[in-house]
């Protein structure tokens, strides 16, 4: 699958969810997923917890993640030498 088939995935509808990126018109945050996935969770655990998703949408919501990063950055703090 391409990026952009990916990314035509993840919707933003100002009357879904605040307008915040949803997948594929689901009140199902891609932020949530990729929080899931931050956390440990498998794929696989993330479609059992949510049956209507598919693997493709778990990728669409990393492939967006993926794009934002592009346009965003947050500081981190470097970490002193010892």
């Amino acid at each position: 699958m391409t990026r952009e088939e990916l990314l035509s995935r993840i919707t933003i509808d100002p009357n879904v969810c605040f307008g915040k990126p949803c997948i594929r018109g689901y009140r199902i945050w891609v932020s949530l997923i990729l929080d899931f996935l931050a956390s440990g969770m498998s794929v696989k655990e993330i479609i059992q917890d949510y049956p209507d998703l598919k693997e493709a949408d778990i990728l669409a919501c990393i492939a967006y993640g993926a794009e934002m990063t592009r346009e965003r950055y947050i500081d981190i703090p470097l970490e002193a030498e010892t």
